[in-house]
Order: structure tokens, then sequence, then C-alpha cells
């Protein structure tokens, strides 16, 4: 799946994939669901997230877009940038493009 395209459960799936609260596989689905880990529209959760990778925000004057962009070494720009409705769909996009790149496998039980 693209990066760009996740929300809801399979966005916080990826960010608690790359937080190592959980270790990515299918059983995990369970977790995120019930623990309630929403780092994609909590900003207890996401906002530390934000703060602890230096992820930058922006918004769109004429558009109610967020854009976020950080410094990531490990991809072949030197920077992972994506955009959302919303500042935390945004940055946690951008969280797991610079940890996990732009396509990542994601259980099919995050979409039942």
């Amino acid at each position: 799946m693209k990066t760009r395209e996740l929300r809801g459960v399979a966005l916080d799936w990826a960010v608690a994939k790359c937080d190592g609260v959980i270790n990515g596989d299918a059983l995990d689905v369970g977790f995120v669901r019930e623990v309630g880990y929403t780092p994609s529209t909590d900003w207890e959760q996401g906002g530390p997230i934000i703060e602890c990778e230096g992820i930058n925000l922006d918004q769109y004057a004429k558009n109610p877009s967020w854009s976020a962009w950080t410094p990531a070494p490990e991809q072949p720009t030197g920077e992972a940038q994506a955009y959302g409705p919303t500042p935390l769909i945004a940055a946690m996009r951008c969280y797991v493009a610079s940890k996990l790149g732009d396509d990542i496998e994601v259980p099919n039980d995050l979409f039942q």
C-alpha cells in the first residue's frame, strides 16, 4: 500500500510498527484496535512523535490540506514528505514514510 494513502487503523498500525510498539504481524491488529493506539487522531500520542522526529508542518492557505516533512537520511531524497487532511494524518504519514518508505505491506485484517 502507498504510505500516502494510509488512514485510520492502517495508519495507526504502521506508526505503531515504526515506534516499536508492535512487531508488525497480523496479531498486532487486535492490539492497535483494543488498546486505542491512535496517533493519527490523538495529539497526546502523535504530538510527541512530531516533536521527537522533528517533523515540520505547513497548511496550504487556500486548501484544508496539510504537508509534513522531515529529514530522512535513509531515503534517496534525504527527506520524507507527506500530505493529509489534518496535521496529525500528514505528520504520521510522513513518519511512516521516513522509516518504512513510500510503499508498505499492511495486514488485510486492518480493512475488515
